[in-house]
C-alpha cells in the first residue's frame, strides 16, 4: 500500500496552499464603542389635581455624525444604539456599500460626536452631499443624493410568505413587548422579526433614526434581510419603503398609515406593505402575492 492509503496525510507546502473561497472569508468588522446613554429621565410634573408626580420623560441627544474627519449631519437620538445608528444612516444613504468599509465607529457623548472612519476614503462623497432631500421623517429626516436611486434595480424574494396568523402573532408579540413608549411615550419603535419572533426592538425620538439603527445592527450581525419582517409604528412614508427595499426586507408593517409616495415605491418594488395594523385589524395594500390569509372554517348547516 501507498502512504496515503495508510492513512498518512501529505504535508502541504505552504506556498502551493489555495486561498479559501471568498464566501468563506469573513468580512471585515470595525472597531465600535458602545456608549448607550441612560433612555429616560425623571422630572417632576403637576397632574390635573396639582399633586406633584415623579414622571419619567424619553432622552433626546444631539450627535453629530463625522466621516473622516468630515461633518455630515446632526442627528437627535434617545441614545440607545448611537454605533449602529451611525452605521445604518450611512448604509440607508448610500455612502457606504458594505461594512468592511468602515473600519472605526466611535462615539463621545462629552462632545456629543459619532466619529467614523473607512478604510478607505469615500468617493463621491461631495456631490452626494450636494443633493439633498429633506423627508418627512419625524424630527425631519434627510435623504442625501437621488431619493430614487437604486429603486429600479431591487429585487425583493419573492418565494416568501407571510401567513396572516403570523402577522396576529407579531403584532401580539410587539403589544407585549416592554418599551420605553410605555412609560414615557415621545418615541417611535422598530423591529426586525423573523415570523412572529422580534430579533430586534430599537426606539428613537425619529423613526428614521429607528430604521436606520436597525440597518446598522444587521449589517453588524450579518442578518439577512430577505425573509424578516420589518416593524414600525410609524408613517410609512417614501423614506420608510425605500429603506425597508434597501435592506431586501419583503414585509413592511406598520400600526400607522402610508403616504401616496410611500404607496407608489411600494408597489413598485413589490414590498408587501400592510398598515393600520393593530389587534386583528390591518390593511394590506401591495404585495398581496405573499401574503397568505388564514382560511375560513366551513359552517356546518
Amino acid at each position: 500500500m501507498g502512504r496515503e492509503e495508510k492513512g498518512e496525510r501529505r504535508k502541504e507546502n505552504p506556498r502551493t496552499r489555495r486561498a479559501p473561497p471568498a464566501s468563506h472569508i469573513p468580512p471585515l468588522v470595525p472597531e465600535v464603542s458602545s456608549a448607550r446613554r441612560p433612555l429616560t429621565f425623571e422630572v417632576e410634573a403637576l397632574n390635573e389635581n396639582g399633586e406633584a408626580l415623579a414622571t419619567p420623560i424619553a432622552g433626546e441627544h444631539p450627535l453629530t455624525l463625522y466621516i473622516d474627519k468630515r461633518e455630515i449631519v446632526t442627528l437627535m437620538t434617545l441614545g440607545q444604539a448611537p454605533e449602529a445608528l451611525a452605521i445604518g444612516y450611512l448604509r440607508n444613504q448610500r455612502l457606504v456599500s458594505s461594512i468592511g468599509e468602515i473600519a472605526a465607529v466611535q462615539v463621545d457623548w462629552e462632545t456629543d460626536a459619532v466619529v467614523v472612519t473607512t478604510r478607505k476614503a469615500i468617493r463621491g462623497l461631495r456631490e452626494k452631499m450636494k443633493k439633498r432631500t429633506v423627508t418627512t421623517g419625524c424630527g425631519q429626516g434627510t435623504v442625501f443624493g437621488d431619493l430614487m436611486e437604486e429603486i429600479d434595480s431591487i429585487k425583493l424574494r419573492d418565494d416568501v410568505t407571510l401567513a396572516e396568523a403570523t402577522l396576529y402573532g407579531l403584532l401580539d408579540a410587539v403589544r407585549r413587548h416592554e418599551t420605553i413608549y410605555k412609560s414615557a411615550g415621545a418615541v417611535h419603535g422598530c423591529a426586525l422579526a423573523q415570523g412572529s419572533e422580534i430579533l430586534m426592538f430599537v426606539e428613537d425620538v425619529g423613526r428614521h433614526n429607528a430604521v436606520d439603527a436597525i440597518a446598522g445592527q444587521m449589517w453588524l450581525d450579518g442578518i439577512d434581510g430577505s425573509d424578516k419582517i420589518f416593524y414600525t409604528t410609524g408613517r410609512l412614508t417614501s423614506e420608510m419603503v425605500i429603506k425597508a427595499a434597501q435592506m431586501h426586507i419583503p414585509f413592511l408593517v406598520s400600526r400607522s398609515g402610508l403616504t401616496q409616495m410611500g404607496y407608489e415605491i411600494a408597489h413598485k418594488t413589490g414590498i408587501t406593505m400592510i398598515g393600520r395594523a393593530v389587534n386583528k385589524h390591518y390593511l394590506l395594500f401591495t404585495g398581496k402575492q405573499r401574503f397568505v390569509k388564514t382560511a375560513m372554517p366551513t359552517m356546518l348547516a
